[in-house]
C-alpha cells in the first residue's frame, strides 16, 4: 500500500490562536486565525501553500472556516483538546483549505466519531478524523478527495508474543465507528466476540493495561499511541486494507468541488507531502510502510 512521501520543511511559522466558545453538545471549539507575524502569516504552526483566495467557498460561518475531529489524535491534531491545537497534518491541510479559500480563521470543533461518520453533526464545512472511505458511509455523508493511503495495525506490548499466526486466537479490541471492527469481526477473528472501545484513548488504555491482547485499528494512527508509549506498545503488523483517508462535509455542501479541488492541487504541488514530513514522520516515530505486513490467516 502507498504511503505519503516524506520531505522536509524549511521552516514553521508559530502564530497566536485565539480561543472562542465551544460547540454545542458539550464538544469544544477554538478559532485560530491568520497573522501578520514577520515571516508569513499562518494559522497555529501551519505552513501555508498556495495562492491565497483561489478558490471560493460559502462557509457556515462567515469569514470562518469551520472543521469537525476526534480528539486526541497525535500527528494529525497537534493538542488534545480544540482551544490546544495548534498544528497536525490534518489541522494544517485545513488551514491550507482556508488560506486558498482566503479566509482569515478556522474553527476547530471536538465531537464523536460515530456520530461523524454517520452524518449525525452540523454546522461545520469540513470534518477530518482520518476517516475511510467506505460505500456505507458514503450513503451518509460526501467524501472529498483522498488525500492518504491507510493500512490495518496490530498494537500489543513487543514481548506478548502476538503474530499473524496467533492473533485470532488472542483478545482483540477496536473503536467503535471504524472500519476496523468489521475487518476484525469478520476477517482477523470471525469466531470470537471482538471488543469494541468508545474511543481511541480507551482502546489504547484496554491494551495497556491487559485488559485486551491486541488493539486492531488504522497504522498511522497506532504508531503514533506506540510512541507515546514509551516502549511498552509496538506496532507488531499490518494488513493492506485498500483504503483512503478522506475528508467529509454535508451532503447539501455547496463547497464539496472546491474542497476536493484543493485537496487534488495539494497532492500535485507537494503541499501533502509537505505536511506528512512535518508532522507525521517526527510524532509516528516510524515510517508506516516499515511495519511488517501479515496474511489474514
Amino acid at each position: 500500500m502507498p504511503s505519503a512521501k516524506r520531505a522536509l520543511l524549511a521552516s514553521v511559522t508559530t502564530l497566536t490562536v485565539a480561543l472562542v466558545a465551544g460547540c454545542s453538545g458539550g464538544s469544544g471549539g477554538s478559532e485560530a486565525s491568520a497573522g501578520t507575524d514577520e515571516g508569513g502569516g499562518g494559522f497555529g504552526e501551519c505552513e501555508l501553500y498556495g495562492e491565497a483566495g483561489s478558490i471560493e467557498l460559502e462557509p457556515v460561518t462567515d469569514g470562518v472556516f469551520t472543521v469537525q475531529t476526534n480528539l486526541p489524535s497525535p500527528g494529525w491534531w497537534k493538542g488534545e483538546t480544540p482551544e490546544s491545537i495548534t498544528g497536525g497534518y490534518e489541522y494544517c491541510l485545513a488551514a491550507n483549505v482556508a488560506h486558498r479559500a482566503g479566509l482569515d480563521s478556522l474553527q476547530v470543533d471536538n465531537v464523536s466519531f460515530d456520530a461523524l461518520v454517520a452524518g449525525q453533526t452540523q454546522d461545520f464545512d469540513m470534518a477530518m478524523a482520518q476517516i475511510s472511505v467506505t460505500p456505507e458511509r458514503e450513503e451518509v455523508v460526501t467524501f472529498s478527495a483522498p488525500y492518504f493511503d491507510s493500512n490495518i495495525g496490530v498494537l500489543a506490548p513487543p514481548d506478548a508474543g502476538i503474530s499473524a499466526e496467533n492473533l485470532a486466537s488472542k483478545k482483540i479490541g477496536v473503536q467503535l465507528g471504524t472500519t476496523a471492527v468489521e475487518f476484525a469481526q469478520n476477517e482477523l477473528a470471525p469466531e470470537q466476540e471482538v471488543q469494541v472501545f468508545p474511543d481511541t484513548t480507551a482502546l489504547v488504555t484496554a491494551v495497556s493495561s491487559g485488559v485486551i491482547d491486541a488493539a486492531v485499528m488504522d497504522t498511522a494512527i497506532l504508531l503514533a499511541f506506540a510512541k507515546n508509549s514509551g516502549g511498552t506498545l509496538e506496532v507488531v503488523g499490518q494488513y493492506e486494507s485498500g483504503e483512503s483517508y478522506a475528508a467529509i462535509y454535508p451532503k447539501d455542501s455547496p463547497n464539496g468541488e472546491a474542497i476536493s479541488g484543493a485537496i487534488e492541487a495539494m497532492r500535485e504541488d507537494g503541499t501533502l507531502d509537505e505536511l506528512s514530513a512535518t508532522w507525521l514522520g517526527p510524532e509516528l516515530g516510524g515510517d508506516p510502510a516499515a511495519v511488517p505486513v501479515w496474511s489474514v490467516q
